[in-house]
């Protein structure tokens, strides 16, 4: 057999493997979001609140945006049976009744 044929030959062996590889999807949201409960809840349950983002303008007086579970929320908006009554520039306060919980956008280290 001919050098360049077996290089051919090893070549074609050799790409087979890396073919039946697969890709994550980059653009595909965290599993989290797509599923009521979550990871840790009960079935039916809605997932936890995950804070994704804040925007804060930079005029006084400005709109402060934040992103949770993908949605675009304000103040005084629903996050589920939450209402957002803060939004600062690294947190957002959720009120449920009586009780308020703080997301952060940064996890402590």
């Amino acid at each position: 057999m001919k050098p360049i044929a077996l290089y051919a030959s090893l070549a074609c062996l050799l790409a087979g493997p890396a073919q039946a590889q697969s890709l994550a999807d980059p653009t595909k949201p965290p599993a989290v979001m797509g599923v009521q409960g979550g990871e840790a809840g009960e079935p039916g349950e809605p997932a936890a609140p995950q804070l994704q983002s804040i925007l804060v303008s930079r005029e006084p007086g400005g709109r402060r945006v934040a992103v949770i579970n993908g949605e675009m929320v304000r103040v005084g908006m629903k996050v589920g049976d939450a209402v957002v009554e803060r939004v600062g520039e690294t947190e957002v306060v959720l009120r449920r009744g009586k009780s308020r919980e703080t997301l952060k956008l940064f996890a402590k280290p």
